[in-house]
């Protein structure tokens, strides 16, 4: 399931330069997540970074891309060229 970072931003820029797949960039408002580039951080690291440096926890997960574990490691894959 890719992320998606709700209204209640700061934009305290913490989570853009953490992110493996450059998944995150300023919005209108707010910063977004792209879901076709978020992996969740699926082979990369153990957990999501953005949501490990977010300090007001506003990174949830987008229950309008749900994928497993299994579909995040493929576009893990595909999109760094170890698949």
């Amino acid at each position: 399931m890719a992320l998606i970072i709700d209204d209640s931003c700061i934009n305290c820029d913490m989570c853009e330069p953490e992110c493996p797949n450059e998944a995150i960039t300023m919005g209108e408002e707010v910063y977004e997540i792209d879901p076709a580039l978020c992996t969740e951080c699926v082979g990369h690291y153990d957990k999501p970074t953005c949501v490990s440096v977010c300090p007001i926890d506003c990174i949830d997960p987008d229950p309008k891309h749900v994928e497993s574990q299994d579909e995040l490691l493929i576009k893990y894959k595909v999109l760094t060229g170890k698949g």
